[in-house]
């Protein structure tokens, strides 16, 4: 980062240093008071998956140790039952090949 001196010995910068405000992270199984996960609801557990198909760590999403098991749990059961894709990215590659290959086969 440049600084610039004046002639009072004030130091000002060209871009303004950046203060980065933490929020506070709470666990959302919590605060709606949920005991169970659903495994067979793949669209709330992408909440906690990248696009790569990995399970979000607790420092990202903020849950608790107990639901962060169960988190993980669910995610593997649905990945076991094909209710998710391993990859997310591999999904979309499939389905946007899929009405190519109908169409070579007729």
């Amino acid at each position: 980062m440049a600084a610039v001196t004046t002639d009072q010995g004030e130091i000002r910068y060209l871009n303004p240093p950046v203060l980065e405000v933490d929020r506070e992270k709470y666990c959302r199984f919590k605060k709606m008071r949920m005991k169970h996960i659903d495994y067979k609801d793949p669209d709330f557990l992408m909440r906690f998956m990248n696009e790569q198909g990995k399970i979000l760590p607790r420092r990202l999403t903020g849950t608790s140790v107990k639901y962060q098991r169960k988190v993980a749990r669910a995610v593997k059961r649905a990945r076991h039952l094909a209710f998710n894709d391993f990859c997310w990215r591999y999904a979309e590659i499939i389905k946007t090949a899929a009405p190519t290959l109908k169409g070579e086969g007729q």
